[in-house]
């Protein structure tokens, strides 16, 4: 019992630490890359993101499979990851605002990110081998465990809103110290034995490309455009709304609410509403099937991104911490059920693969096209005011039209797609 116990402490932490590393500066990035002069870039890094998961995962796993134990792998990432992030923090504090390259700066970023993204799966596959090798079941163990790594994801979104960090480059080295110290906890992590023997995964598989022949039913092949249509709307706020909640800076009469003078504290209510929603899956998906759960999810979408456009920091605060709470259902229920229906649609000898699928359709190809595609919607009716240091402009119409796209994806969606089995109604 007391074994159980300080392993699964071992792994709260270490999941703790891990979303507490993206926690730091995901969310708040967009107020420091604009006072360096990139306002108009930030969705290049947030898209970089999208663009190294699409391979980094894939390979950092065969490592693991064939060469490094997962979790000296997972410490490694972290240390790599935490080095460039401390590197790209100390260039933009020596270079200065108004003479940092674009191109270094990015470059830093760039492969701490490419080395942060594969971490993701690796603490998954320590979390699962050290809890099955205890005796404990994964499936009813992990999920207490991966709910502190939203903890912490919140709780370094709170530090850095409350040490003045979101508008400078201690957000990045906040990043590159925690992962330093996962780093250092990895060596207490119980070890996962490399496979030497039996069938080992090539890149490709690893890639989840045997997956592409489920395109042959119509469908799968809808679903997964969809899920890349819908992926496009994953990264859009995290990008831009904390560089939206401070543009109302400008403006006296919202200069001193809450929301301007802690915007990441208001926008961690999407983490909390994330937490919690998960509970609320089960049901749902027992009551209206998946089709109807991800309907559910797209108008989500739509609210999430009007309130937005209608809301204020002041007597429309309302509307923020609302389009926050249904952050919740439109994060979760697609993102969930949408991984559930390919586990139970698609037949077990490509079931890893299928899920590889699903994950570069949203996570890689959506979201990357769909940070690029709101930068540059955003640089149309948007400028930085250098006075305020805020991104002032017709931010109301951008908000509107990303929920009107959202919105002719649902109708879409509602017309074309037809699962044949309910099964996850059962």
């Amino acid at each position: 019992m007391q074994k159980a116990s300080a392993l699964k402490f071992q792994l709260t932490l270490m999941n703790a630490l891990q979303f507490a590393v993206w926690g730091a500066y995901l969310t708040c990035m967009g107020r420091y890359l604009s006072n360096l002069g990139f306002s108009t870039e930030i969705g290049w890094f947030y898209s970089v993101q999208g663009i190294v998961s699409i391979f980094m995962p894939a390979l950092m796993g065969i490592v693991a499979d064939r060469w490094i134990p997962a979790q000296r792998l997972l410490g490694l990432c972290h240390l790599v990851a935490g080095i460039f992030m401390i590197a790209a923090a100390i260039y933009g504090m020596s270079a200065g605002p108004g003479n940092v390259k674009f191109g270094i700066i990015f470059l830093l970023y760039t492969i701490s990110v490419a080395f942060y993204m594969p971490t993701l799966a690796l603490d998954n596959s320590v979390s699962y081998n050290a809890l099955s090798q205890a005796g404990l079941d994964p499936v009813s163990a992990f999920p207490p465990i991966r709910v502190f790594g939203t903890i912490g994801f919140i709780l370094t979104m709170w530090f850095v809103d409350l040490t003045g960090f979101q508008d400078n480059q201690n957000q990045f080295i906040t990043s590159g110290v925690l992962s330093i110290l996962l780093f250092a906890l990895s060596f207490s992590l119980p070890n996962c034995p490399v496979n030497k023997g039996g069938e080992k995964k090539s890149f490709v598989e690893a890639l989840g490309l045997r997956a592409f022949t489920l395109f042959k039913r119509k469908e799968m092949a809808i679903f997964f455009i969809f899920s890349m249509l819908l992926g496009i709307c994953l990264q859009i706020t995290n990008g831009f709304a904390n560089t939206f909640i401070f543009s109302f800076g400008a403006e006296a009469q919202y200069a001193d609410t809450f929301g301007v003078q802690h915007s990441n504290i208001l926008i961690s209510l999407s983490q909390i509403s994330e937490t919690l929603c998960i509970l609320l899956i089960p049901f749902f998906m027992k009551r209206f099937g998946i089709k109807n759960v991800m309907l559910i999810a797209m108008l989500a979408w739509v609210a999430r991104f009007g309130l937005f456009g209608a809301g204020n920091p002041g007597s429309g605060v309302w509307m923020f911490v609302l389009s926050m709470i249904v952050y919740g259902v439109a994060f979760d229920f697609f993102n969930i059920s949408g991984s559930l229906f390919v586990e139970k649609t698609t037949d077990t000898s490509i079931r890893s693969s299928a899920q590889g699928l699903f994950m570069l359709m949203t996570n890689g190809i959506g979201a990357t096209v769909g940070t690029l595609g709101a930068q540059a919607i955003i640089n149309s009716k948007t400028t930085f005011d250098a006075a305020s240091g805020c991104t002032v402009g017709d931010w109301s119409t951008c908000w509107y039209i990303f929920a009107g796209y959202a919105l002719v994806v649902g109708i879409l969606f509602a017309l074309l797609f037809h699962p044949k089995k309910e099964a996850l109604k059962d």
